[in-house]
Formats: structure tokens, C-alpha cells, sequence
């Protein structure tokens, strides 16, 4: 079961070719045997997954960053999460419009979070903080959890808020 829990909109989210930056997602595992290789795979699936949704369904352009800048710019677990100017300065030096940050929570054996920060490379600005319930670790329902992730993107752009 995926449940989509809440987003901040925003004006003019992604529009019409408008290049997006997505980061490689962090875990954020909590449990009492964290960083388990099948949580550490389904984490990196998550990127490429989103990357290709985004692509086919959404039209939207993503813009690579070079996993050696990214690693320099980061500061240490979350840092880019929490440091949106440092997100954006990476998707403005890309030359993407707009930077997609994300963690995996997984607090319980039962369920993780997919976060997605979006954040305007223009402005440095969080535009959408993105958060989806995923129960169970099979890989169908991370594509379930990704496709939501997603959609509720492309919900925040049609919007216009």
C-alpha cells in the first residue's frame, strides 16, 4: 500500500523542458539491523527509477551531476537535505532549472518514507517537500512509492500554486 502524506506547492514547479537535477537518494535507516544490502539496493534503484518516470511519463529533461561534485559538495549524512542553497548551486552549475534531493526513512521493518526536497536552482528556494508512505520492501511497491513520488510532482506543476 502507498500513501502519499503531504507536499508544499509551488508556482511553476517544472515547466514544459524545464531541466531537473536529481541527487542520489540517503538512507536514513532506524531500525536495530540497519543499512541491510536490500535496503541499500532498493535506496539506489530510487534515482534511476524516479529519472525514468519523470523522463516517460512527465517529459520532463534530467539533467545529470557529476557523483564526484556532489560527493565534494556534501558535507556529511542529510547536509544537502538540510542545504538547499548547496542543491541549488549544484543543479544551477549542471545547468538544471531545478534540483531533486531525496532520503529513505525507514523507522520500522513495516514501512519507509521516499522525501523528495525540490528546490529552484535559480533561487536557492524549496519548492516542494514530498513525502510517501511505502509498506513493505518488495520492488513492486517501490515503483508503486516512486510513481507516486512522481505523480504528486507533476500534481504540484499542474497546480500552478
Amino acid at each position: 500500500m502507498v500513501i502519499a502524506l503531504w507536499a508544499i506547492p509551488s508556482a511553476a514547479l517544472l515547466a514544459d523542458g524545464a531541466g531537473l537535477a536529481i541527487l542520489d537518494f540517503e538512507l536514513n535507516d532506524l531500525t536495530l539491523s540497519p543499512n541491510t544490502a536490500e535496503e541499500l539496493e532498493r535506496t539506489a534503484s530510487i534515482k534511476p527509477l524516479l529519472a525514468e518516470v519523470l523522463r516517460r511519463e512527465y517529459a520532463y529533461q534530467i539533467v545529470a551531476v557529476d557523483s564526484e561534485i556532489v560527493a565534494n559538495a556534501n558535507a556529511g549524512f542529510g547536509y544537502l537535505f538540510d542545504h538547499d542553497n548547496v542543491a541549488a548551486q549544484l543543479g544551477r552549475d549542471a545547468g538544471a532549472q531545478w534540483v531533486i534531493v531525496g532520503r529513505v526513512h525507514k523507522a520500522s521493518f513495516l514501512f519507509v518514507y521516499f522525501m523528495a526536497h525540490i528546490v529552484n536552482a535559480e533561487t536557492g528556494r524549496l519548492v516542494g517537500d514530498l513525502s510517501v508512505e511505502v509498506k513493505g520492501p518488495q520492488r513492486e511497491m517501490t515503483l508503486r512509492g516512486v510513481a507516486s513520488l512522481a505523480q504528486r510532482m507533476a500534481e504540484i506543476v499542474e497546480r500552478g500554486d
